[in-house]
């Protein structure tokens, strides 16, 4: 297995992305999520995993805040991680999740939120602990939050608008 290498979306790599997330979900619900945050412009950062001029991974966070009364604190939403079928447990989910997170807190990013598995999305450091406080319609065991710093631990989740279309 040779190594991949993690670098920002670029133009041209839609339609790969695409398929990927097809492939990945069995279905369009997520490859559309991607198309409508790109759409509206609600992106903070997307990532592929590239090996031999071939995505096999992606990964996307898009503009999320936690709103308690007038105020709101920006945060991200991991949403949605994949990683073509055939290439799955060679850590090219783990690497795209810990190069995000670095970019992110690079950038300022003191919140990240993920509805997914625990088991998986906590060796990246993700707790439904840090997440247990906030008030929202994907409430429960899946929803789990990572912090660098200081963030708010209650408030109301607001994601973005093309995260209705899923429910």
């Amino acid at each position: 297995m040779t190594a991949v290498i993690i670098r920002p979306e670029q133009a041209g790599d839609e339609r790969e992305i695409h398929a990927l997330h097809v492939d990945a979900f069995g279905g369009q619900a997520e490859a559309l999520l991607v198309e409508e945050l790109r759409t509206a412009d609600d992106v903070v950062l997307s990532l592929v995993a590239e090996r031999n001029g071939a995505i096999l991974g992606h990964i996307l966070f898009s503009r999320l805040y936690v709103r308690e009364g007038e105020d709101a604190f920006p945060g991200v939403a991991l949403a949605p991680l994949a990683v073509h079928a055939e290439h799955r447990h060679e850590g090219i989910g783990t690497a795209l999740m810990d190069d995000a997170h670095l970019r992110l807190q690079a950038e300022g990013e003191r919140l990240s939120v993920v509805l997914g598995e625990p088991a998986y999305y906590g060796r990246a450091g993700y707790t439904h602990e840090r997440a247990a406080g906030f008030e929202s319609a994907y409430q429960g065991e899946a929803l789990q939050a990572l912090a660098w710093g200081e963030a708010p631990r209650t408030g109301r989740l607001d994601y973005a608008p093309a995260f209705v279309s899923l429910s």
